[in-house]
C-alpha cells in the first residue's frame, strides 16, 4: 500500500491508471496547490489534497455538492430557525432550541477551540462558500425563492451538537414525570424499558446482572418537588457495532462492524468519503456540514465506529419561583432569574416572540414561571464550553487504538461507546462522554432545584470512563445496552436499551470459528427477533383463532416473505394501544412535563416497557383485568381486520423529506421509496417503527459498514438511499435495493483499488 507521506505521493500514484478518464477541471482562488477529486460508480468521492487545509476545502466543496440542503437545515434546527423555512410545522422545535441558546453555545465553544481546529473548520467553510459562489444551489432552495446561507466556520459545531442534542435521559424523566401522576409513585420504576432479563455490560464485557431500582423514600424528594407542578392527570437513536479480535478472524486480523440506527429522513445523516492528504489517509461515514469524521472511519492504523451510550447527560430540576416568576428558590435565598426575547420568524405566518427564563441550572424548557413552578433543564451538552471538535484531527493521526481513545478526551456533545481495532491486532471500546458526577437518584425524576442536595460535583474524570481493550472473549459488543453495572462507582445511566441485539450479536460471534467479512454482513441483517418468540408464546398460550395458528410454528424471526411477523406486531400494538388506556397514560402525553418538542407519545413509551411487564406478569398497570384478557382483546381487534400482509408489504420504510408536507407534488423533495426489508426494533436489523406509524419502519441502519484489517479494501459500506441529496441524481437512492437487501459496495482505500472503480474525475486548481 501507497501511504500519501512516500515520496511522490499517492496523488503520483494515481496518475497513470487513472489517465483514460477525462478530467473536469476547477478552479478555486484558496487552494494552495492543485488537489483532485475521484468519484466511483457510486459517486462516492476520494478527495487528494497534497495540504491538510487544501484537503478540508475539498471536505467543504464535496458536501455543499452532494447536500448543501441538507447542511443549512441541520443548522437552522440546530439554532432554532428552521421555520423561516418549513412554517409553523417548525415552531415547536424552534422554541425548543432558542431556549436551549445553542447558538450562543456554539459560538462560545467555537472561540474556544484550538488554532488547529479553527483553521480546519474555516478551510472547510472556504470549499462550502467556494461551492456557492460558482452558483451552487439545490432544488429545495429553488422552491423557497431562497439561496444557500454563506457558510460561517461556527456553524460546523452547531450542526454537530444538533445531531445529537437531547438525546437519552432528559425524554425518560419528562415521561416519568408526567406519568407521576396517573400511575403513582410506586409504579414509577416499571417505566424504564424493557431489560430482557438478565442485562448484558459494554465494559466489562460479556457479565450478566439485575438492575437497580430506586425505593419510594429516595424518590420521596423529587415526588414532593413535582407536587402541583402541572395537572395531576396528565427520540430514537440506536445502533450496533462491535469488533473481533485476530484469533476469532479466518485472516488472524480483527473485524469491526455495525450500523447506526437514525430515523429515515431524506437526506440521510451519513454520506461516504475519502480524504487522503500529507497526515493521514482516512475514509468513513462523514456529517453533512461538519468536516473529518466523527462516527464511523478507517485510517491506515486505526478503525473505530460508536453507538450511542445512553449516558445521563441531563437533569431536570424542579424550580420554585416567586414575584411572578421574577426569583427562583435556592438553599441560601432568592436567586434572580434571567430573562430574555427571541422573535422567530415563520414562514408563510406571523413571527413569534418568546420569552426564555434561566435558573443557575439552566433554561426553563417546560412549565410557566408565573405559576411558581417549572422545569429547568442542566445538560452537559450545553452547560459549559464544549470542545468536542478538538477531537477530530488527532483521531485521524494516532497510530495505535490506545493512542486513539486518548485523544478523545474532552469529547463531550454526544455520548458514544467507541469500539475500535488497530493493525497491531488490538480491539477494545470507550465510553467517550462528559458525564457530570452526582448521585444517582437524579436519574429517574425531576429533582428538587432548591435543596442543594442534587447539584453536580463536576464531570467524571476522563481517566475513570469505562474503557477495556482486548477483552478475554475475544470480542467487544455494544448495542445501546447498559453500559456499566448500576453499582459501578460512578453513575453513568439509569435508562439504556435491553440487550437483545447484542446478546444476539454474541451468541453469533461465539458459535462461528473464522469469522469473514461475509460473515460481518450476515449479522447485519439478522431477523431473528427473541421478544417476538417470547410474546407470540403467550399470544398462543391465551388464545385462539386462523392468527394464532400461524403464530404456533413461528421462529420469531421478522423475514419479509413472512406473514406471521405481521400478526404479532399488529397484536402487540394493539396490547400496547389497551395498556395505554387501562393504565389511563393517554392523559400522560398532555402534561406540562411531556410538552418540550418532539412531545412524548405514550404509546410509543409502553411500547418498549410492555415485554418485561408480560415477563413479570404484572397488572399493576391493568386497572383490574389481567394479561390474558387484554391479549385475548387485542386478537379480537386485529382478527376483525382485513387479512394481513407479508412483512416485507406492511413493514416497507418510510422515507421522509422535510418539505414533501410543504411542496407534495414536486418532484424535487419528493423522497425515493425503498425497497421492502425484514426485521423490526428488536432485531440486530433493527428497522423499527412507532405504534402510531402503523407497521412501517421509520427508523433503522441508515448506513452499514465493515472494515477489515487484514486487507482495507476487503471492507464494505453501504448508505439507505446514495450520496447524492439531489433528486434526479442518478445517485439519489442507487444503493437502496442493495441496502433493503442487505447488501453493501466496495469501501476502495489504496490507490489501486480506487483507480479501479472510478468513473469521473475533477481536477482543482488554483485560480
Amino acid at each position: 500500500m501507497i501511504y500519501p507521506n512516500q515520496s511522490g505521493g499517492i496523488m503520483d500514484a494515481l496518475a497513470n491508471d487513472i489517465a483514460a478518464i477525462e478530467a473536469e477541471r476547477v478552479f478555486l482562488s484558496d487552494l494552495a496547490s492543485g488537489a483532485e477529486v475521484i468519484r466511483d460508480q457510486w459517486g462516492i468521492p476520494h478527495a487528494r489534497a497534497l495540504n491538510t487545509s487544501d484537503l478540508f476545502i475539498l471536505n467543504g466543496y464535496i458536501h455543499a455538492q452532494d447536500r448543501m440542503w441538507q447542511m443549512e437545515a441541520a443548522l437552522r434546527r440546530g439554532i432554532g430557525r428552521l421555520a423561516e423555512w418549513t412554517g409553523p410545522s417548525a415552531l415547536p422545535a424552534d422554541r425548543l432550541a432558542r431556549q436551549l441558546g445553542a447558538e450562543a453555545a456554539a459560538r462560545r465553544d467555537f472561540a474556544a477551540l484550538n488554532p488547529e481546529t479553527r483553521a480546519m473548520l474555516e478551510s472547510y467553510a472556504r470549499g462550502v462558500n467556494a461551492w456557492i459562489d460558482a452558483g451552487g444551489t439545490a432544488a429545495e432552495y429553488k422552491l423557497m425563492g431562497e439561496r444557500p446561507i454563506r457558510w460561517e466556520p461556527w456553524f460546523s459545531v452547531a450542526v454537530m451538537r444538533q445531531r445529537g442534542i437531547l438525546m437519552g435521559s432528559v425524554w425518560f424523566k419528562l415521561w416519568r414525570a408526567a406519568a407521576l401522576g396517573t400511575v403513582g409513585a410506586a409504579a414509577v420504576p416499571l417505566l424504564r424499558y424493557d431489560d430482557n432479563g438478565p442485562e448484558r455490560y459494554i465494559v466489562p464485557q460479556g457479565p450478566e446482572g439485575r438492575r437497580l431500582t430506586a425505593t419510594l423514600e429516595e424518590l420521596a424528594p423529587a415526588i414532593e418537588a413535582l407536587s402541583g407542578f402541572g395537572p395531576e392527570d396528565g427520540t430514537v437513536g440506536g445502533s450496533n457495532n462491535w469488533a473481533i479480535a485476530g484469533a476469532r478472524t479466518a485472516t488472524g486480523m480483527p473485524l469491526v462492524a455495525g450500523d447506526p440506527h437514525r430515523q429515515y429522513e431524506i437526506p440521510g445523516m451519513y454520506t461516504q468519503l475519502h480524504l487522503t492528504g500529507p497526515e493521514f489517509d482516512a475514509i468513513g461515514l462523514t456529517v453533512p456540514g461538519v468536516p473529518a469524521f466523527p462516527h464511523f472511519c478507517h485510517t491506515e492504523n486505526v478503525a473505530w465506529c460508536v453507538t450511542h451510550t445512553f449516558a445521563d447527560l441531563h437533569d431536570l430540576y424542579v424550580e420554585e419561583f416567586s414575584d411572578g416568576g421574577a426569583t427562583f428558590r435556592t438553599e441560601n435565598g432568592p436567586g434572580e432569574t434571567v430573562t430574555r426575547q427571541e422573535t422567530i420568524s415563520v414562514r408563510g405566518a406571523a413571527s413569534e416572540t418568546i420569552t426564555v427564563h434561566e435558573t443557575r441550572h439552566g433554561p426553563v424548557i417546560a412549565g410557566d414561571p408565573a405559576t411558581g413552578k417549572a422545569l429547568a433543564l442542566k445538560s452537559a451538552q450545553l452547560y459549559d464550553t464544549d470542545l468536542s471538535l478538538n477531537c477530530l484531527l488527532p483521531m485521524m493521526t494516532a497510530r495505535s487504538l490506545d493512542e486513539f481513545y486518548d485523544h478523545c478526551k474532552g469529547w463531550g456533545v454526544i455520548d458514544h461507546n467507541v469500539v475500535g481495532a488497530d493493525r497491531d491486532g488490538h480491539i477494545g471500546v470507550l465510553v467517550r462522554a462528559t458525564v457530570p458526577e452526582r448521585d444517582r437518584i437524579n436519574g429517574w425524576l425531576p429533582v428538587p432545584g432548591w435543596t442543594g442536595e442534587h447539584e453536580w460535583r463536576g464531570y467524571i474524570p476522563f481517566e475513570r470512563m469505562p474503557r477495556e481493550l482486548d477483552p478475554a472473549a475475544g470480542y467487544v459488543v455494544t448495542a445501546n445496552n447498559r453500559p456499566v453495572p448500576e453499582d459501578h462507582p460512578d453513575y453513568i445511566a439509569t435508562d439504556c436499551h435491553p440487550s437483545t441485539r447484542a446478546s444476539r450479536l454474541a451468541a453469533r460471534i461465539e458459535r462461528l470459528p473464522g469469522l469473514t467479512a461475509g460473515d460481518m454482513q450476515d449479522f447485519l441483517r439478522d431477523t431473528d427477533s427473541e421478544p417476538a418468540r417470547e410474546i407470540a408464546a403467550r399470544i398462543v398460550g391465551a388464545g385462539d383463532g386462523p392468527l394464532v395458528e400461524m403464530l404456533e410454528t413461528w421462529d420469531g424471526r421478522m423475514d419479509p416473505g413472512l406473514t406471521a411477523p405481521t400478526i404479532y406486531y399488529t397484536i402487540r400494538q394493539e396490547m400496547t394501544r389497551i395498556l395505554v388506556r387501562r393504565s389511563g397514560l393517554d392523559k400522560a402525553s398532555t402534561h406540562v412535563a411531556a410538552s418540550p418538542a418532539p412531545g412524548i407519545p405514550a404509546l410509543n413509551q409502553l411500547w418498549w416497557i410492555l415485554p418485561n411487564l408480560l415477563r413479570e406478569n404484572d397488572t399493576s398497570l391493568l386497572n383490574g383485568v389481567n394479561w390474558d384478557d387484554v391479549i385475548r382483546e387485542a386478537i379480537a381487534t386485529v382478527s376483525a381486520r382485513e387479512q394481513p400482509q407479508p412483512w416485507g408489504v406492511a413493514h416497507r420504510p418510510v422515507f421522509i423529506h422535510p418539505l414533501s408536507h410543504i411542496f407534495p407534488e414536486d418532484p424535487g423533495v419528493a423522497p425515493p421509496s425503498s425497497d421492502p426489508t425484514g426485521g423490526d426494533g428488536d432485531c440486530v436489523l433493527a428497522t423499527g417503527g412507532f405504534p402510531d406509524y402503523g407497521t412501517r419502519s421509520v427508523y433503522g441502519p441508515v448506513a452499514r459498514y465493515i472494515f477489515d484489517l487484514a486487507d482495507w479494501d476487503n471492507s464494505r459500506w453501504i448508505v439507505l438511499h446514495g450520496t447524492s441529496g439531489h433528486a434526479g441524481s442518478s445517485h439519489y437512492s442507487d444503493q437502496n435495493p442493495l441496502w433493503a437487501r442487505g447488501e453493501m459496495v466496495p469501501m476502495a482505500y489504496s490507490p489501486a483499488a480506487v483507480a479501479a472503480h472510478a468513473t469521473a474525475r475533477t481536477r482543482f486548481e488554483p485560480a
